[in-house]
């Protein structure tokens, strides 16, 4: 097998043994017996000791909860049955994000203590704060007035909202009753929404992104009358979001303000909290698929509980001290991320807007401003600050900063090194992530145990067994095969773990989600990723989605590679890029095309054509030059900044598609119907 070379190391903890994460491993050492001596150790007793490693948790996290479990899970149970974990225990979402960072005490200690600050874009020195004692009344009130509406256990609340202290009140006021709650973007599609059959939907009157206010009554009303042959659904509470007073509504059917749904309670703010069974539903997520349907995906209230203790207080090092900034709309997983930072007593900083205005600073600035320890963006914000040439560590004090934690799409290897080399200060932990809202967690995470390299995520998350699966195996339901490490490939993982999904809301029988999870390889979960293990440092690298992987003449590579090497030679010229494989049903063989959108005052030449090509080969192989290229208009993603490959794959491979509300811009998409007949447009084509 060929010598894989170590990347760059470009970050190391200068006191590893003081981390929460060392003491975890102390503390396991000592209820075991054994000596774990590196992370990977302690990762491998994770997955190979099921059942003990989940009991340790359970004891050392202190979820609050009552009643006590017969068994951590059935380990004979077939991964694909969706096995019950810890039968007996009842526990409350709310109750734990308001109270258990001091392990129980509801005493109300540190009310006068920052929860959360609310931030809107264009104005990040006009602050709202909230204390711990405001968050709880306000709760209180919130939930009071629902169980007055009718709201009890097993109901869905619905919210179509900003990021807003709002937003996360109708959260935390829906859990604390045992209801489930969902969520989505203004500024995307709601058939999700429709298909749960909310009782009551919270939605923003007027919404700002990007400089514009947008006026939401003509959705709120359409909404309502989509929901006309939902038996139980109540109404709309218009939330105002900048008006001092609350917009008219008397033109939505059955709506009404907050102000006045709050008078329900009449005064009286006690929480109250139902504790429900560990397995039972209290959050449904959307995927982010870009064409029909979104699945409705449903997580489990103890799931979410213990993987938020295990990555945020382990992998990502939350403390009562910590203050945590997250972008993410609250359609994104991420949303769910940065609410679980409250588990620790952590403040959290909520941002409204888009990330770039004024200016491509504003987060650096405002993470400045308020102190943050942890920050969460995507590869795009940190590839704009480098286009743009700003060093952050240069113009601002980040001595607070701990980590900043990227997901969302790829992070190509020379935003590692811009990031220690020019951008952020030496001290701060790059945590690349990677895992998804169907796990509403990671496979792919850091941890302050190991070194930061260049190029994927550090290594795996505790108690989650991934391995990489053989892709050219064909067929659906066969028995997977893992490949070497170093050899790219399915991500899967081989057994349950507290967080999967319990299932699809609607799916009776269960088929979508099987089909959606277990339908690739038998009895195990394949999650869709391309990637591969470096067999010396661990990291999990990612070369782009399983249903993009580039496959021509039989040689598979990920569109990540491709990425990497436009906006590492062409950044002058070239502003972003999309490259799918096209294989229509008359084709024998996969041809990959590139498209490339072109900065200001540029256009694709047949010259710059050949250096692209050039660049191609040179720094990969002769086998990944694109067949054709051509310029695009615009670039489809969703609302959360991803580029999405899939429809457009799809539509010059001769399909036509529904695009899904998660599209940013799903009118992008009618360029490239026209190259289902890419021969007609070479023949037309100037290059």
């Amino acid at each position: 097998m060929t010598t894989i070379p170590i990347p760059r190391k470009l970050w190391e903890h200068p006191d590893p043994e003081s981390t929460s994460m060392a003491q975890f491993r102390r503390d396991l050492e000592q209820s075991t017996g054994k000596q774990l001596k590196s992370f990977h150790d302690m990762y491998l007793y994770s997955i190979q000791n099921r059942t003990a490693f989940w009991d340790f948790c359970w004891k050392y996290f202190k979820i609050i909860h009552s009643g006590s479990y017969t068994k951590i899970v059935d380990e004979s149970a077939r991964m694909d049955s969706v096995p019950e974990w810890f039968a007996g225990v009842k526990i409350n979402f709310a109750e734990n994000l308001l109270f258990s960072r001091s392990a129980g005490d509801t005493s109300g200690k540190e009310d006068d203590k920052i929860a959360i600050t609310e931030v809107r874009e264009g104005a990040i020195k006009d602050v709202v704060h909230l204390t711990w004692g405001q968050l709880r009344k306000k709760t209180g009130m919130l939930a009071q007035a629902m169980k007055a509406s009718g709201v009890v256990r097993g109901d869905r609340i619905a919210v179509c909202s900003a990021n807003s202290i709002d937003t996360l009140l109708v959260f935390l006021a829906t859990t604390s009753l045992g209801a489930i709650f969902s969520s989505s973007s203004t500024d995307m599609g709601v058939k999700g929404l429709l298909q749960i059959e909310p009782r009551w939907l919270f939605m923003d009157d007027f919404a700002v992104y990007n400089g514009k206010t947008l006026d939401l009554r003509g959705k709120m009303k359409d909404i309502v009358d989509g929901m006309g042959s939902v038996s139980g659904f109540q109404g709309v509470v218009s939330m105002p979001r900048f008006q001092s007073a609350p917009a008219d509504i008397t033109q939505v059917p059955r709506a009404v303000t907050l102000g006045n749904y709050l008078e329900r309670a009449a005064g009286n703010e006690r929480l109250e909290f139902e504790r429900v069974r560990f397995c039972d539903p209290f959050l449904v997520v959307y995927s982010s698929g870009t064409t029909g349907q979104p699945k409705c995906i449903v997580h489990s209230v103890g799931g979410i509980l213990m993987n938020g203790h295990k990555e945020g207080g382990l992998h990502f090092g939350m403390t009562p001290q910590s203050v945590a900034l997250q972008y993410t709309t609250t359609g994104w997983i991420m949303y769910l991320s940065a609410m679980q930072s409250l588990i620790f007593g952590s403040r959290v900083i909520l941002y409204d807007g888009s990330p770039f205005l004024p200016d491509i600073m504003t987060l650096a600035n405002l993470a400045a401003q308020e102190r943050v320890t942890h920050l969460g963006i995507s590869p795009r914000w940190l590839q704009e600050l480098e286009r743009a040439k700003l060093r952050p560590r240069e113009l601002l004090d980040l001595s607070c900063l701990e980590v900043v934690t990227s997901t969302g799409m790829v992070l190509r290897d020379g935003l590692f090194e811009w990031f220690y080399d020019e951008g952020f200060p030496a001290h701060v932990r790059l945590n690349n992530i990677s895992g998804g809202t169907d796990i509403a967690g990671c496979f792919g995470v850091g941890n302050p145990l190991v070194p930061v390299y260049v190029g994927g995520c550090a290594g795996f998350s505790l108690g989650v067994p991934v391995e990489v699966y053989d892709s050219t195996i064909e067929g659906d339901g066969v028995k997977g095969a893992a490949v070497e490490e170093g050899i790219a490939g399915d991500l899967v993982a081989t057994s349950a773990f507290p967080n999967i999904p319990t299932q699809f809301w609607g799916d009776h029988s269960g088929k979508k989600y099987h089909d959606a999870y277990f339908g690739r390889f038998d009895n195990v979960w394949t999650h869709g990723d391309f990637v591969s293990i470096h067999p010396t440092t661990k990291q999990l690298i990612f070369h782009g989605r399983a249903d993009g992987v580039l496959n021509p003449s039989g040689v598979r590579f990920g569109s990540a590679e491709i990425y990497r090497v436009i906006e590492g030679q062409f950044p002058q010229e070239i502003a972003d890029s999309i490259c799918v494989g096209q294989r229509r049903p008359s084709d024998t063989d996969e041809r990959v095309i590139l498209f490339l959108l072109m900065k200001a005052g540029t256009s694709l030449t047949l010259e710059l054509a050949n250096r692209v090509k050039k660049a191609i080969r040179t720094e990969l192989s002769p086998r990944h030059v694109p067949m054709f290229i051509f310029e695009t208009p615009e670039i489809p993603t969703t609302v959360n900044l991803k580029k999405v490959e899939l429809p457009v794959k799809q539509i010059v491979s001769g399909k036509r598609i529904k695009p899904s509300g998660t599209l940013l811009n799903p009118g992008s998409l009618d360029f490239y119907y026209q190259f289902a007949e890419v021969e007609n447009v070479v023949r037309h084509s100037k290059l």
